[in-house]
């Protein structure tokens, strides 16, 4: 996979990628955080979708039926890229979320947007994932709508850090799932690449954060990254 330096720059100039102190959903304590739950105008979604729509192309091709996204952050990207997906590339497939509470009237269930039925191939479209947490509660939930296959899991950006055990998330993820798991780009470059990087005369990764950052991976980082 080439670095995609567009989607990096789209990244730092909108803020969903940050530099500090942070608790991941995992309980890990990180110095960097990406969150694409930030973009919110009608340019910046279309944008996002359309880097994402490029990813699930180049990975999945058309060969899937719906696009699913957990809520809440997933909403809104399931929603844009799948009518990417139709716009750019002519794939139709249709877009499904999970409620956080079951609805007990109206429309009942778990489940908005398109339903998930016999033989449908499910992709899986989220932000990040880091330990793994988030696709342990999405799987069940797809999973009990029928006979269903997840064909795989396109995130943002790699952490490139471990899950549970000793592999990293999206390893982990791929062999107990038996499903593809994808990026759009990985942290180690990001880093690699913002670590050269000036803005008005400054590092935008001085020596002190980049060193924060080794500590981080030295602890919970994979060797040379995923493979």
């Amino acid at each position: 996979m080439a670095f995609n330096k567009e989607f990096l720059d789209f990244l730092m100039d909108s803020g969903a990628l940050k530099f500090g102190d942070f608790v991941t959903k995992s309980g890990r304590n990180t110095p960097f955080f990406i969150n694409t739950g930030i973009f919110s105008s009608g340019p910046e979604l279309l944008r996002l979708s359309e880097f994402y729509a490029d990813r699930i192309h180049e990975s999945f091709g058309k060969d899937f039926d719906v696009l699913f996204g957990p809520a809440y952050k997933g909403i809104p990207l399931a929603v844009s890229v799948c009518m990417q997906l139709y716009s750019k590339y002519g794939t139709f497939v249709r877009y499904c979320s999970n409620r956080k509470e079951v609805k007990d009237h109206g429309d009942k269930g778990i489940l908005l947007g398109g339903p998930i039925k016999n033989g449908d191939r499910v992709l899986i479209i989220e932000d990040v994932t880091t330990a793994g947490t988030s696709i342990e509660e999405t799987v069940p939930i797809i999973r009990a709508q029928g006979e269903v296959q997840i064909i795989g899991l396109c995130i943002s950006v790699d952490r490139e850090e471990r899950g549970k055990g000793d592999k990293s998330a999206l390893e982990e993820i791929s062999e107990k799932y038996g499903f593809s798991a994808v990026s759009i780009i990985r942290m180690r470059e990001a880093v690699s690449h913002l670590s050269s990087m000036e803005k008005d005369g400054e590092r935008l990764i001085s020596d002190e954060l980049l060193s924060r950052i080794d500590e981080y991976y030295e602890k919970y980082g994979v060797e040379n990254g995923r493979k």
